[in-house]
């Protein structure tokens, strides 16, 4: 079946340089990812897990930071607030 879709510029560029990178075209990229994300909908014990970083830092938060306060957070960071 064929469609007309409006996709962000950028986007259709990385997608095409992908296409071309894997040896495909970029109906069958766009398939594939439509069937992951239909796919991960229908089943979400099947999604993808995302693995966030963990800091295994030692010394904790410098005396005097409140760590309930973001001012508090990017002033000891530098960033201001």
């Amino acid at each position: 079946m064929k469609t007309t879709l409006d996709i962000n510029d950028q986007l259709l560029v990385n997608a095409k340089l992908l296409a071309v990178q894997q040896r495909t075209s970029l109906t069958r990229l766009i398939e594939e990812g439509l069937q992951l994300r239909l796919r991960s909908a229908a089943n979400p014990s099947r999604a993808p897990k995302l693995r966030i970083p963990v800091l295994k830092g030692r010394g904790g938060l410098v005396a005097g930071v409140d760590p309930l306060s973001n001012k508090a957070l990017l002033a000891a960071l530098g960033d201001g607030a």
